[in-house]
């Protein structure tokens, strides 16, 4: 079999499927956090999950807004923020090891996308 070239998305294109591809993390992510224990419920789980609104929030303005860097850079962090809370999560126990792989598989892949949108961002 062989290997197609990938298609070069344009900007809007690669722009929409970042939001999509953080759309679906957030519909896996929700489910999950309501599941943790209550005592952890309004700490742990409402900053993942505020920091993962935050994250759609900025995509929408990183779309409309003339420079991007500054709000990608952003992004950027929350990513890492979110990262370390779900690290947390598991080592609680509050995320199963598969759970939590996939939760930084997705956030590895979202962020190498931010990166290259910041690297495109960079070289305009």
């Amino acid at each position: 079999m062989e290997n197609k070239p990938r298609k070069q998305l344009s900007p809007e294109e690669q722009d929409l499927s970042i939001f999509l591809k953080w759309t679906e993390f957030i519909e896996w992510l929700f489910p999950h956090t309501e599941k943790f224990p209550k005592r952890s419920r309004f700490t742990i789980a409402l900053r993942i999950e505020n920091l993962s609104l935050d994250i759609i929030e900025d995509l929408t303005e990183a779309r409309y807004k003339q420079n991007k860097i500054e709000i990608l850079r952003k992004i950027n962090l929350n990513l890492e923020k979110i990262r370390i809370m779900l690290r947390l999560a598991h080592k609680f126990r509050y995320l199963s090891t598969q759970s939590y792989e996939f939760s930084c598989r997705s956030l590895n892949e979202v962020g190498s996308m931010i990166g290259g949108w910041i690297k495109q961002q960079e070289n305009k």
